[in-house]
């Protein structure tokens, strides 16, 4: 009791303290008081006493000390808060009483919350270079409590202290020391307390870079070989390339410098000797030298002979009666000679005229009286257009020897209309096939050949048994395309060969045929030839249009393209692309992405362009197209960078960026000739090259056949060399012709175009020639009508 009595008589101890609180819109707040040990607790606001009946008082004894504690609160509403307008902010304390005294509590004052609605500064966007310096000013709206202020980035919270990034917090200023192209975004400032959070406007961080020059490539051949010309060289704007609206660099892409070659000096005879003394044998000699003028630096030497002998005449040699007859001998064998002299000059000559086929027989032997090896030589001339004459179909019909191609009946050798033979195609009745390739035309119709034709088509799909089922179709005089087999399969009335970007064909019938596909599942692909083509709108001296195709991977459409653009003007503006379309229904997406909006202007709703499924699996009609018309700001603007993105739907992208001038551009359609028509111009030479393509000299071929066909005893047919040739597949087809030897030449030429692959035939015929053991013939059918021809060979 004595203890209890003690504690009581202190003054009273505050447990609990009214704090500093807000008021949130209208909701009233509590002020708290907790005094041991207390008689009464009043608050007193702004110096004046709170009414009784607005105190809330409970008491309840202490579980350790077991005395009484005692609690009292008050609500204070927002109307009383805005009706006080004393010189301080509104407060409130408490003051407890006991039998010794009383003590006040600590001041709790109470405010009104809120946040402006707008920003004292907002920040602003800005541009700057790679490694500059970013720096975005904010300044919070007027708040109680004040705000706190964070960054954002594309609407994600900013982390400060990493990656050179920090945030002064006195100003909220956003600090990047270094910028990098990552940095590049939207930036907005957030402010917050309790009652709301505002956002600033949104602040567009641009990272711009601009263009470098790469290293100077070497210098190019002198453009003449003989005389004055020029060499070329060049750079490209991609040390770094402009990005983001970066400069484009300053300079020319290209240098010149005069050059000179030494022209080659061919060579001349210079006089006759005179004649020597006759000899004993009746014989005088004279000689001349190659001296008039010497060859020089890869000149050719002089043609003929160095040196003359003849027999002594007009009595200049004295013999006697006796040796009349040796001396008629000797003439004789003089004039034999002469003539062997003569022969071998005219064989010479016969060979360098064959050198046009790309190949000289050295052995004249070869072939004679059996097999024998051959030895072969090819041509140091090459002709330029063979590079891909492989790809175009034979269009000539030719009254002499010109494999393939036999006739029963001769006729003149011309060269058949384009328009006939690559015609444009109809569509399929059948929904589920679409056309691979170019329809081929070849004739006439009643022509009647001895022996198949081979024939090779450019095709567009990317070749796989599990994706693709393709046929030959012929077209029928109803305009109906009939089947006349599948790739696949073994035929002895037809042969196709099928290769990653064309087919060879051996047919029997003139007609009109093409590649038909079928899809067996989504991964089916097709491949797409993807060019950019660009040029000065005529209507606007500040316009400049860029046209997109996609087009089927042949040469054939993209000749088609080469020949619209040539007439229009249009420029290449990069190399074309290739890109795998596939059939899984998806459409074809393309769009213009990083043109410099500070130099050029686009035309609004036009950056995203897009071709139905259909429009790209089945069409065939016209090469598909898109356009994108840009106007630069002033005549200054010369300099154009973009990137042309080209994709398919949840499938494959390709991106063709773009770096052109359009003063060059301007010049080049003024002289109506651009460097980038190189791939076009040799497709539009593609028939006239098929005049010229390779052929195996007929002297050689007829040997060639003679010896295989016919059956040998070593196993040394015909069989062997499609072995060796590697025309390993359906060889029924070549034992149901007449000459299985020349068909599987012609279909090794159709193969072939290049004269350098004529060293792998004479390989082959090397190793056929070292076959020593023979070996029994293959069955090559399993058919009873065919088994009459196993016996070949």
């Amino acid at each position: 009791r004595a203890l209890q009595h003690g504690q009581s008589e202190t003054l009273p101890r505050f447990l609990q303290e009214p704090v500093d609180a807000y008021i949130i819109k209208s909701n009233p707040i509590k002020l708290r008081c907790q005094a041991q040990p207390a008689l009464q607790i009043f608050f007193k606001c702004n110096g004046e006493w709170v009414h009784q009946s607005q105190h809330m008082s409970q008491e309840h004894a202490d579980v350790v000390t077991g005395l009484k504690i005692r609690e009292v609160m008050i609500n204070i509403s927002r109307q009383q808060v805005e009706d006080f307008h004393g010189p301080e902010d509104y407060w409130c304390l408490c003051v407890a009483w006991s039998h010794l005294g009383t003590s006040k509590s600590r001041k709790a004052s109470v405010r009104i919350a809120y946040l402006r609605k707008n920003f004292e500064q907002d920040p602003q966007g800005t541009e700057v270079p790679l490694d500059g310096m970013i720096v975005l000013h904010c300044r919070p709206p007027e708040g109680v409590p004040v705000a706190e202020v964070e960054w954002l980035k594309n609407d994600e919270p900013l982390s400060f202290g990493d990656d050179g990034m920090s945030n002064t917090r006195g100003d909220h200023d956003l600090i990047i020391s270094e910028a990098r192209l990552s940095d590049s975004g939207n930036y907005t400032c957030a402010a917050s307390n309790i009652v709301a959070k505002r956002r600033s406007a949104t602040a567009v961080v641009v990272v711009y870079v601009n263009g470098g020059w790469s290293s100077w490539t070497g210098w190019s051949p002198c453009s003449v070989h003989c005389g004055r010309g020029v060499q070329k060289r060049s750079r490209t704007c991609t040390n770094p390339a402009p990005l983001n609206g970066g400069a484009f660099c300053e300079g020319t892409p290209s240098q010149k410098s005069p050059c000179n070659t030494v022209c080659p000096v061919d060579g001349g005879w210079g006089e006759w000797s005179e004649w020597s003394v006759c000899s004993s044998d009746c014989e005088r000699q004279r000689s001349r030298e190659c001296t008039a003028p010497e060859p020089k630096h890869g000149g050719r030497l002089c043609d003929g002979v160095a040196a003359a002998a003849e027999n002594c005449t007009g009595g200049l040699c004295t013999q006697s009666v006796e040796r009349t007859s040796d001396v008629a001998l000797y003439s004789g064998l003089a004039a034999g000679v002469v003539t062997m002299v003569m022969l071998i000059i005219a064989v010479t000559l016969y060979r360098r005229s064959q050198s046009e086929y790309g190949v000289d027989v050295i052995d004249s032997s070869a072939l004679t009286g059996g097999f024998q090896s051959f030895s072969f030589k090819t041509s140091r001339q090459a002709n330029p257009l063979l590079i891909n004459s492989s790809m175009q179909p034979d269009l000539t019909v030719s009254r002499t020897y010109t494999s393939p191609m036999c006739f029963q009946d001769s006729i003149d050798k011309e060269i058949m209309a384009e328009h006939s033979l690559l015609d444009p195609l109809a569509m399929s009745e059948d929904g589920s096939e679409i056309f691979l390739s170019p329809a081929v035309t070849y004739g006439p119709p009643g022509l009647d050949l001895s022996c198949p034709t081979a024939m090779t088509v450019a095709h567009c799909a990317e070749v796989s048994a599990e994706n693709w089922t393709i046929r030959l179709k012929r077209q029928t005089q109803d305009n109906k395309w009939e089947e006349v087999m599948s790739v696949d399969e073994e035929s002895t009335s037809c042969y196709c060969l099928l290769e990653a970007q064309r087919c060879h064909v051996l047919l029997g019938q003139p007609g009109r045929y093409a590649l038909v596909g079928e899809a067996l599942n989504q991964e089916a692909a097709k491949r797409l030839r993807l060019a950019v083509f660009g040029g000065l709108d005529s209507s606007n001296s500040l316009g400049f249009t860029i046209r997109v195709y996609c087009v089927e991977d042949t040469p054939h459409s993209f000749q088609e393209v080469a020949v619209g653009e040539r007439s229009r003007g249009g420029r290449l503006l990069e190399e074309p692309k290739i890109m795998l379309f596939r059939g899984n229904t998806f459409s074809l997406q393309v769009s213009i992405q990083d043109v410099p909006r500070l130099l050029w202007s686009i035309k609004p709703f036009n950056t995203c362009q897009e071709f139905s499924f259909s429009q790209v699996w089945a069409g065939n009609q016209c090469p598909l197209q898109c356009a994108f018309s840009l106007e630069r700001y002033s005549h200054s603007s010369s300099q154009l960078s973009c990137k042309i993105s080209i994709r398919q739907v949840a499938g494959e992208e390709q991106i063709l960026q773009i770096y052109t001038s359009v003063v060059e551009v301007s010049g080049s359609l003024r002289k109506g000739t651009g460097s980038h028509y190189t791939d076009s111009s040799s497709a539009l030479r593609a028939c006239s090259a098929s005049l010229s393509a390779f052929k195996i000299p007929l002297s050689i071929r007829q040997r060639i056949t003679a010896t295989f066909d016919a059956a040998n005893s070593n196993g040394k047919d015909w069989q062997l060399l499609a072995q060796k040739l590697h025309i390993d597949r359906n060889l029924c087809y070549f034992a149901c012709q007449e000459s299985p030897s020349s068909v599987i030449l012609s279909l090794w030429e159709a193969q072939h175009q290049d004269p350098g692959d004529l060293d792998s035939l004479a390989s082959a015929l090397e190793e056929i020639g070292k076959v020593q053991s023979p070996r029994g013939p293959p069955a090559l059918c399993s058919t009873k009508e065919d088994s009459e021809f196993t016996k070949v060979g």
